[in-house]
């Protein structure tokens, strides 16, 4: 059975750490509650001042690089979703554009990591997603974002049902769980959720079609899915699985096929299989993996550059101010 109809289908299964073999990807990430942008900055901000930020809806914009959409968007007939905008905002006022960043902080960086973020970006899409439902281990969420980054996956949601425990949480899989992801997080997008509800809505806005991990006689094996198609992969809780408001809500229920004694895999290892074989069932049918367009990956890499360093921003404003200056 193929199933390539634009709904919406979130994939929700279990995970643990996965390790791809392509590792020759790395990946943009803007940590937001729904954008929780980069957390590049996050080590030398106060624990307090990040919880802050992670329970407020609109402080953490501030964390945010590249001017963004707006989070529900409903995309043109047949369009994928991208989420940057080609403008960046200087605290002076000046507005550039992702070409005129790339001028700016290219001189500062090796010829090996520009090329590298080039590759890396050449590489990345936004057609499939990673959801985390509920996890209770960030080691598992850190693993996921590792393998996420790797296999070239730009977007992870993180969706939990208790703001307060999320907060303390996250700070301390980042503060602590660093070594599990690789920093893989500095190069994601990762989007910050209160419910289920809210996170599918936004993804259906965007043109996902939405999937559930399951057992059961409606299941799907994941090998007879086309992921040529938006697709957004959820993964669920270590002990309950997905949620029983994640089953209602999706389209299509699909499993990992298993031939052992077990009838399931750890979470991150779950999650990571998912990814790797969208990966690759993408590259069978299209010749690819990374769909973005020129102009996309131009505005990808501006905001790359952006998180490159804690001086990158300076750096562009400094650059905006004198091209004030020459011209007038």
């Amino acid at each position: 059975m193929s199933v390539c109809n634009c709904k919406t289908l979130l994939l929700c299964s279990s995970l643990s750490s996965f390790k791809s073999q392509h590792t020759t990807l790395s990946l943009s990430s803007s940590l937001t509650r729904r954008c929780f942008a980069s957390l590049q900055t996050a080590p030398s901000i106060a624990d307090d001042t990040v919880k802050q930020l992670l329970t407020n809806h609109d402080g953490v914009s501030r964390l945010m690089k590249m001017e963004r959409k707006p989070l529900l968007f409903q995309p043109q007939p047949h369009a994928r979703w991208f989420p940057y905008v080609d403008r960046f905002s200087c605290e002076n006022g000046y507005v550039i554009s992702s070409g005129e960043i790339i001028d700016a902080v290219s001189p500062v960086m090796s010829e090996e990591r520009r090329e590298r973020f080039k590759n890396v970006v050449q590489n990345r899409s936004y057609s499939v997603c990673l959801v985390v439902e509920g996890l209770c281990d960030f080691g598992n969420v850190s693993a996921a974002f590792r393998s996420a980054d790797a296999l070239g996956v730009q977007s992870v949601h993180v969706v939990s049902c208790d703001a307060n425990k999320r907060c303390l949480r996250l700070i301390r899989m980042y503060r602590d769980n660093r070594h599990v992801s690789m920093g893989a997080e500095k190069w994601l997008d990762i989007e910050l959720w209160d419910s289920t509800t809210e996170c599918f809505k936004m993804l259906k806005s965007r043109g996902y079609r939405i999937a559930t991990t399951h057992l059961g006689m409606d299941t799907v094996s994941i090998y007879d899915m086309d992921w040529s198609c938006p697709t957004a992969i959820v993964v669920g809780n270590e002990n309950r699985g997905i949620s029983e408001e994640a089953l209602e809500l999706s389209d299509l229920h699909c499993s990992i096929p298993m031939n052992g004694m077990v009838d399931s895999f750890n979470v991150s290892v779950a999650a990571g299989i998912l990814m790797h074989h969208a990966v690759c069932d993408r590259i069978s049918r299209m010749g690819h993996h990374g769909d973005l367009t020129e102009e996309e990956r131009q505005i990808l890499l501006a905001e790359f550059s952006l998180r490159h360093s804690n001086s990158a921003i300076s750096i562009v404003q400094d650059y905006a101010k004198r091209k004030v200056a020459t011209s007038t």
